[in-house]
């Protein structure tokens, strides 16, 4: 039976944390200075948030996800504007060479074999081509896997998977982890015990709940990502020679050359 992913995607009509909305942003700025100029695909594109700013930079985007209602929320947005494909990551439907870079945000976790999509992706990237993942860390103390993941790949694991499917790769952070406060150490504990004690929702719309309680006030999640929306975390280069616990996202970038 095939798996809907519609309820653990930040979809238009759920509420985010005003970091979450940060995190959609960056993904998506970050992404688009690596592209720009090239034919870009992105996987697991879900509703298609980040199409239309990344087509701003790059020469042509394409979007393909796995959950046909997501794609159709992209469809009714774009309005044909973006070509959309229903795909499965580990088996993407293109010829060779047909991409100048592949994107995967907050997705790879889900896939039952996330070489096969590694393999994949270098085999659609063109020379020179670029492949862009992003993932939570899941070193990261307060991290909390979602219902439907299969395997969250460590700073480590991730650059040693891009390295050994022909990549070369380099491993960034963003979102450093924070507790100069009483508040931010009490709502981190609170996170935590809930994590351990499985009281964390499934679902978007469950967790806005928790978030409106021990977070407070929540931002609309947007049909399009726009300049400027929320504020921008550069990534930090990451050395991977030690457990990564001081960020809470983490992005590979693997170059074909």
């Amino acid at each position: 039976m095939a798996v809907d992913y519609s309820g653990v995607t930040e979809v238009v009509g759920h509420r985010l944390t005003h970091e979450a909305l940060s995190m959609i942003y960056t993904r998506y700025a970050f992404g688009a200075g690596l592209v720009e100029g090239r034919d870009v695909l992105e996987v697991a594109s879900g509703g298609g948030p980040g199409l239309g700013y990344l087509a701003k930079r790059a020469r042509r985007v394409m979007g393909g996800d796995y959950t046909a209602p997501l794609l159709a929320r992209a469809a009714h947005h774009y309005q044909g504007e973006i070509p959309l494909v229903q795909l499965d990551a580990h088996a993407l439907p293109f010829r060779a060479a047909s991409f100048g870079a592949v994107i995967l945000f907050e997705a790879l976790y889900y896939l039952g074999e996330p070489r096969r999509f590694v393999a994949e992706a270098e085999r659609v990237l063109g020379r020179p081509g670029c492949l862009v993942i992003s993932s939570v860390n899941r070193e990261w103390s307060d991290f909390n896997p979602s219902p439907l993941s299969t395997r969250y790949l460590s700073g480590q694991e991730l650059s040693s998977l891009l390295r050994e499917c022909g990549f070369e790769t380099t491993l960034y952070g963003a979102f450093p982890v924070v507790r100069d406060s009483a508040r931010a150490r009490a709502v981190s504990a609170i996170r935590r015990t809930a994590v351990w004690l499985h009281l964390i929702p499934p679902t978007m719309k469950g967790k806005e709940i928790l978030k409106r309680l021990f977070i407070g006030r929540l931002v609309e999640c947007p049909t399009e990502v726009a300049d400027a929306m929320a504020p921008y975390c550069p990534p930090t280069p990451l050395r991977i020679d030690a457990p990564i616990r001081d960020y809470k996202v983490l992005f590979a970038v693997g170059h074909r050359c």
